[in-house]
């Protein structure tokens, strides 16, 4: 009696321990992808084309797997599902920087590996490189800046570093840098140069900035007195110097130049002007 008891307790252990053991024997399938087994980062640049190969380790039976881009699932043909599926990335942008490519076992996805692009790239820099201003309004320059590694950032005034004054103020983050000019001055005309400076490389971008009252000045380096002053008469007679929007102005202006540019020396187009 004391053996059989001995046995039915053996094998009540034996049970047991397959009980404890087989979740582990059912999820011991590993997966990889490019041959690692832990999730990593992946260098790469615009352009460029990555594959992706995803496979079951350690497998008893066929597995069905699934391809995430973020939170949205790749579709995947037939016969790239079982026991080990790619996905080719093509035509790398600047954009996917950060993008995450997640591989999942389908009968249990609580098994997965994922793949982080790090795609590395020069500072692009974009804004409005032309800008008007009445005397005494306010001005805001701002340079947009795109860069993996991240660039430092800086303003130039005229070819040189810009002193700050009282009423400018600098404001930055990961995607801007941007000038503040309170109550902006004929002083502050000039060209403004947003400067990015990267492991990769060095990036910059001019911003034109002209105090309105001084749009003429800059006009006596390009043309004659003679076709200065018939410049000077049209904007006047359409009242833009003073009352007019500056796009307006802006727009006639550099339709004269462009005009006189061309036909300023040639005498008979400046009778037919004058008539």
């Amino acid at each position: 009696m004391a053996q059989k008891t001995s046995g039915l307790i053996q094998r009540c252990r034996f049970l047991l321990l397959m009980i404890l053991f087989l979740p582990h024997v059912m999820t011991s399938s590993v997966l990889s992808v490019n041959g690692k087994t832990e999730n990593y980062i992946l260098d790469t640049e615009p352009g460029l084309q990555e594959s992706l190969k995803c496979a079951v380790e350690n497998h008893t039976r066929d597995e069905e797997l699934l391809w995430y881009r973020e939170d949205g699932r790749v579709d995947l043909k037939s016969g790239n599902k079982i026991n080990s599926s790619s996905v080719c990335v093509s035509g790398i942008r600047e954009d996917d920087n950060g993008i995450t490519f997640t591989c999942k076992l389908q009968r249990n996805q609580s098994v997965s590996i994922s793949v982080v692009l790090n795609v590395t790239f020069p500072p692009l820099l974009s804004g409005n490189d032309f800008q008007t201003a009445k005397e005494g309004s306010d001005v805001k320059l701002v340079c947009n800046v795109k860069s993996n590694p991240q660039a430092q950032m800086m303003w130039y005034r005229n070819g040189g570093i810009l002193n700050l004054e009282n009423h400018h103020r600098i404001q930055q983050t990961s995607e801007y840098l941007q000038l503040s000019i309170t109550k902006v001055k004929k002083s502050d005309n000039g060209t403004y140069s947003c400067i990015a400076n990267s492991l990769i490389e060095t990036k910059t971008k001019d911003f034109h900035l002209i105090v309105k009252g001084c749009l003429f000045f800059l006009l006596m380096f390009r043309s004659s007195l003679h076709t200065f002053s018939i410049i000077f008469k049209f904007v006047s007679t359409l009242d833009l110097l003073n009352y007019g929007s500056p796009m307006e102005a802006i727009f006639f202006l550099k339709l004269w130049i462009s005009y006189f540019l061309k036909y300023g020396s040639n005498q008979d187009v400046h009778q037919q002007t004058n008539g």
